[in-house]
């Protein structure tokens, strides 16, 4: 059975966040086409010039959306901004259908395409963070309180107080799950460390064409497709660049502006991935009308992430197929005076070779030669430092050793974390 929905986005004149509407309500729709089981009926922009505390619209507005969703016979609505528990349940009562904000949303396509444990458990808590704060306190009389002995403290707890307690021990359970996890994805990394591979990380807004880039480069076969958060779930493959230098490719999953603070602080863990590269493809749809905006977001979350800012990154000027070929000479002519810059298409293939080869370059370039002084109780870091393969040369003095090595910037975060 296929649900009915309808799309508005909020352009609220006093939000000093506001965004371009329409590119906003377009977004908002593909958000919704990549829901499975929904038919999107339509959408449209709705200014306000404030947002109502209770029901978000004004009575006119509301009444005359009631009419448009009962003669589209709209089973949901999707609001692309936040909406506080009460707006939503007035909502609801007023237009009698089940809503659901942008938070709510990406949550739902989240729990959809989740496949790895890890990822199955953090959509599980960022949904219950969520709906967390959605309870809202509507039964707070006698009827709805579960009786306590009286001398434990107070008349006993309302609905809405166990609700809120079942939920924290649920999360408790989840967040114990999720450290055993996310200690066994350590020891991965760890595992990898062993081997002196580069980690080279793709990021970029979703639908920028990161899978389809990743299978062009790796031969994989990662779910592509033309919609938001085709991948969900981390995936790691090696690459033979070149000179025949190995490499290890890691596909994130694509970001979003507005990206509900559940799902970052969620996928944290996921996101580590990126943290720990030597270097950065930053893919960029560069055919979107809004590729500056989307540019801006990435970088503010990665920002937002902890990425060093001496972390390298190449910005790949992806989906230039798309584009009339004088402006694809344009773009090419400006990504020759711009350094870390190449022009791709991962449909095609074209630049590719040369994305490859900048990838090589800029390896070698971030590789550092530096001076360590250990002492002679440092026998682990110094047996890291020979496995890492690093070491150029090693003096002994009085005192311990001073090791010459030359590394990147990934191993010298690592080394410092031993």
């Amino acid at each position: 059975m296929t649900t009915r929905a309808w799309v508005l986005h909020p352009d609220i004149q006093t939000n000093r966040d506001r965004k371009d509407p329409q590119p906003a309500l377009e977004e908002a729709m593909a958000l919704a086409h990549a829901l499975p089981g929904l038919e999107v009926v339509g959408g449209e922009v709705v200014r306000l010039p404030k947002a109502h505390p209770g029901q978000l619209f004004g009575s006119g507005k509301l009444e005359e959306l009631r009419q448009r969703l009962t003669d589209q016979e709209i089973g949901l609505v999707l609001i692309d901004g936040p909406v506080s528990p009460v707006q939503q349940r007035n909502l609801e009562k007023a237009w009698k259908t089940k809503l659901l904000d942008r938070t709510g949303l990406i949550l739902e396509i989240f729990s959809d395409r989740a496949r790895t444990r890890e990822g199955v458990l953090q959509v599980e808590m960022a949904a219950l963070s969520y709906q967390r704060t959605r309870l809202v306190r509507a039964w707070t009389h006698l009827e709805r309180q579960r009786g306590g002995l009286g001398f434990v403290g107070g008349p006993g707890e309302t609905q809405i107080e166990a609700d809120r307690r079942a939920i924290d021990e649920q999360l408790t359970r989840l967040r114990r799950q999720l450290a055993k996890v996310v200690k066994t994805r350590e020891l991965h990394r760890a595992a990898r460390a062993k081997v002196p591979f580069p980690i080279i990380a793709l990021v970029g807004y979703t639908n920028a064409g990161k899978s389809t880039l990743f299978n062009r480069l790796t031969g994989a076969d990662v779910m592509a497709k033309d919609m938001l958060f085709a991948t969900l779930d981390p995936t790691m493959r090696a690459v033979d660049l070149p000179s025949g230098r190995r490499v290890i490719l890691s596909d994130t999953v694509g970001f979003i502006s507005s990206l509900p603070t559940q799902l970052v602080a969620a996928f944290r863990a996921t996101l580590e991935e990126v943290l720990a590269a030597d270097l950065i493809l930053h893919v960029r749809d560069i055919s979107h009308d809004e590729t500056e905006a989307q540019d801006a977001d990435v970088r503010r979350i990665l920002s937002d992430l902890g990425v060093d800012e001496n972390t390298r990154v190449i910005e790949v000027w992806n989906k230039v197929d798309l584009l009339a070929e004088e402006e694809q000479l344009a773009l090419i002519r400006q990504a020759e005076r711009r350094e870390d810059v190449v022009v791709v298409s991962a449909l095609t293939g074209l630049g590719v070779e040369a994305l490859l080869a900048e990838a090589e370059h800029t390896l070698d370039e971030v590789r550092m030669r530096k001076e360590l002084i250990l002492s002679f109780s440092s026998g682990k870091q110094r047996a890291w430092l020979y496995d890492q393969g690093v070491v150029e040369a090693e003096q002994q003095t009085d005192d311990g050793f001073v090791v010459t090595v030359n590394w990147t910037q990934g191993q010298a975060r690592q080394f410092h974390e031993l």
